[in-house]
């Protein structure tokens, strides 16, 4: 099925070249893969990949000034959301709207990783715990 969502003859490019980063060395150890500010892109997004085999592990509580989207690429994560809890499978999107608290474990069997997508150029973040 074709999508037709626009009229391309109405958004004219901003002159920006394409651009490339590193988000992550697939040898680095550790949880915290890396992460690619939306400034190094010029871009409005920054993206982190966070990933970890142990069951109970993952960020502690946390806020931002701006959503966060998360997509589980692999393994099965809770999400602390405010006060939902949301349980989810590689292959999910899950959101955390701005100012409200959040974290998020891996709940096993093996291995998460995510993406988290933070709809701001910089990563902006205050930890509660």
């Amino acid at each position: 099925m074709a999508r037709r969502d626009y009229d391309p003859a109405t958004v004219q490019p901003d002159g920006r070249p394409a651009a490339k980063a590193v988000l992550f060395d697939p040898q680095t150890p550790g949880p915290w893969r890396g992460s690619c500010s939306g400034e190094s892109l010029g871009g409005p997004v920054t993206v982190l990949a966070y990933g970890t085999e142990t069951p109970g592990q993952g960020p502690r509580l946390h806020v931002h000034p701006y959503d966060e989207t998360f997509v589980v690429i692999t393994g099965s994560a809770r999400f602390f959301v405010g006060d939902e809890v949301v349980e989810a499978v590689a292959g999910d999107v899950v959101l955390g709207p701005a100012g409200v608290p959040h974290r998020f474990e891996n709940i096993g069997p093996g291995r998460l990783q995510t993406i988290d997508i933070h709809h701001s150029p910089r990563w902006i973040q205050t930890d509660l715990d």
